[in-house]
Formats: C-alpha cells, structure tokens, sequence
C-alpha cells in the first residue's frame, strides 16, 4: 500500500513536471508543451477560417474533427493540470484538495475551464453558436503559459494595475471635460453631431484616443480651440500608459531573467551554502557567450578554466563511453572553478545556445575581496574534491550529467 502511495506520488509529480513548462526541461515536457501550442494555433486558424461560409461548407467534416479531438485533448490536460496542482510549490503548505482549488480558481485554471466547459454543455444545453465562437478564442489566452513574454506582460500589467487604473480615471476626466466644453461650444451649431452630451463624450473618446474618424469636426472658433487642445491632451494620455507599460514590462523582462540566472548558480552544489546577496555578487561575474549549432563550446584535454551555465538551447557532451546532453538551467565544469584541470569530455551545441560563463580568475578575485564567500567555497572544495569524480582528473562531476 505504500508502495502504491510512493508511485502515485511520483507518477503525480512527473505529470506536474511535463505540463508546467520551467520547473523541468527534458524532451517529454517539451514536446508536450509545443504540441499543445500547435493544437491552440490549429483551432485559432479553424477559428479564422471556418467564419468564412464557403470554407465552412467545404472544411466542415474536417472541422469538426479537429474540435472534437481538441475538446478532448484540452478536457484532458485540465483534468490532470488539476489533479497534480498539489506539486504547485506556492501550494506546499494547504492540503492537495485545497491546492486544488486554488488552482481552479486562479486565473491560468479559469481559462482552461472556459476552454472545455461551454463546449460540453452544448451537448446539454442549447447554445448561441456565437457565444460558443467567443470561447473558442478564449483559447488563445492558453497561449500566456507557454511564453515567458506574454507571462511577464501580464505580470507588468498586474504590478502596475493600480497606476493603469489612476490613467483611466485621468482618461475618463479629461473626456468629460472636452465632452462638456465642446457641447458649450457647438450643441448649437451641430445640433446632431454634438447637442447632447453623450454625442459630445464619443467624439471626446475619439479625440483623445487620437484616432480622429472626422465624422465629427468642430466648425466654431471655439470649437476649433477646444479641439485643438484636446488633441495635444490626448498625445499625452496615450504616451502616460504606454510609458507604465514599457518600463514595467523591460523591469519584468530584467526581474525574470535575474530570478532564471540566480536560480541556475545558487543549486550549484559549489555555491549551495551562499546567501543570496553572495550569490548575487557571483551573479555579476557572469559573461554571456553565444554558441552557433555544431560548434565545440569545450575539446577534451584542454585546460579547464571556466564553467558554464546553459541560459537557453541544448548541448551535448561526449565522454569516453557515453554521450550526454543537458538543456536550460543546467551546468558543466564545475570543477574548473575549484582547480587547474583538465577538459575531461567535449561538448558540443546542439541548437543554438546561450552560455553564462563564470571564470575561475574572477570567482578567486571574489574570494579575495569577500572572505566569507572565500570560507564557504573552501570549505566545499574540501569535501567535493575528496569525493569520486567521473574522470579523476577531469572538470566534471556526477551532479552535472546526471
């Protein structure tokens, strides 16, 4: 009964790691994760397509394929996203029920509802076909998990919510405000375009969106003076919140990529015992490298005087007896920070890879200048150099191709 416990949790856990892009990068949950992008963009593109109607006439058996196995493909992947939302690490401390649903009740977990729900009750209950199209686009908003960039908009917009919300309140002022002075100044020259107040409001909206339809164009004096001055206000209404939006989104780019590298450098086991303002000092020796497919990033039997962090793509390393690869967050020559060794395998860029670098000189001029971390990497250094290495006199250790 254990047992079974134990491989139900594992079995849990692995079903967490494949469907939630980050927490482990290997071929399955790649796979899985790019499948399902193409199965969103198939149905965006059906979506598209089948509104046009001798397309539809045509393409509807096909159609209507591709909906049914979507609908059981997506129903599927709730299901399980739901039954493994226990693995979630900000749900650690409630019981799996409660980490349940939370899951269901978040705004990833909403989405994948509304992608599957509205087209099963279609079975039971009668539907406005229009209605049911509306969902159906809802699933492009799946599309946010699998890109860092669409999460980190999000998470921009998120932050700067209440500054959004303080640039639509100015909005709606300054709309009123032109609205009521144009009314003043026209309602009676224009009394079908601009003699109630709402009429004046649209044309405000218009104005100030700086889209300008002309179908609404001041003929007084007056008006022209009003329009002119709420034209420059509306430049400055457009640039108040695409501003917020630049910097927030380019400091959550910045915030995400730093949280990535910290993460990738503090589970070194090298670097394992350094808080986080020691880590962040190593964080600044970094080096970014670029690395083309097929070149040799390391050859066997070279001086070891670096290690390297993988930020982005895939390469393989190619020992005496085995070939390895490694993917994002992971790591190799560790040991070449710890001593003068030697290369002990070649890696090689599969795709097209970025490296953070890290050399022993500059970690030593570190130690140098902060005795503390100075203490804690000789004090791994000691225990890790007595331990059994792949190769003996080799750079890497298990920890790195495991």
């Amino acid at each position: 009964m254990r047992r079974h416990i134990r491989s139900l949790g594992d079995l849990r856990r692995r079903t967490y790691e494949i469907l939630d892009q980050g927490v482990v990068i290997d071929r399955t949950s790649w796979t899985v994760d790019r499948l399902l992008m193409l199965l969103i963009l198939i149905n965006l593109v059906v979506v598209v397509i089948e509104s046009v109607p001798a397309y539809d006439a045509l393409y509807r058996p096909l159609f209507n394929v591709i909906e049914l196995f979507s609908l059981v493909i997506f129903t599927l992947e709730y299901v399980l996203r739901v039954w493994s939302s226990p693995e979630h690490a900000p749900y650690g401390s409630v019981s799996p029920w409660q980490a349940r649903w939370q899951f269901m009740r978040s705004a990833a977990g909403l989405i994948d509802l509304l992608a599957v729900l509205p087209f099963w009750l279609v079975f039971v209950v009668p539907a406005d076909l229009r209605v049911i199209l509306v969902f159906r686009v809802v699933r492009f908003f799946k599309l946010a998990r699998y890109s860092p960039g669409m999460r980190s908009l999000l998470d921009a917009l998120s932050a700067e919510r209440r500054a959004l919300f303080a640039c639509l309140v100015i909005f709606a002022g300054a709309t009123l405000f032109s609205a009521a002075l144009m009314h003043l100044a026209e309602g009676h020259a224009q009394p079908e375009k601009l003699g109630t107040l709402p009429d004046a409001i649209w044309w405000a909206v218009v104005t100030l969106g700086t889209i300008g339809y002309g179908d609404v164009v001041p003929i007084t004096a007056v008006g022209k003076m009003i329009a002119g001055l709420t034209i420059l206000t509306g430049i400055a209404m457009i640039a108040l919140p695409v501003g917020i939006i630049a910097t927030a989104f380019a400091e959550e780019i910045h915030r995400r990529d730093f949280v990535v590298t910290w993460g990738m450098v503090a589970r070194v086991p090298l670097f394992a015992g350094l808080d986080a303002a020691e880590v962040a000092d190593v964080l600044r020796l970094l080096r970014a490298q670029t690395v083309e497919p097929g070149s040799v990033i390391v050859r066997r039997g070279d001086t070891a005087q670096s290690m390297y962090f993988i930020a982005r793509g895939q390469v393989e390393i190619e020992l005496k007896d085995a070939r390895v690869q490694l993917g994002v967050g992971q790591f190799f020559g560790e040991i070449a920070v710890l001593r003068r060794a030697r290369r002990s395998a070649t890696v090689t860029a599969i795709t097209r890879t970025n490296l953070l670098v890290l050399d022993a000189h500059d970690l030593h001029v570190l130690m140098e200048r902060d005795p503390r971390i100075s203490e804690r990497v000789h004090a791994v250094v000691r225990d890790r150099l007595g331990q059994e290495l792949l190769t003996p006199r080799g750079d890497m250790v298990s920890e790195e191709i495991e």
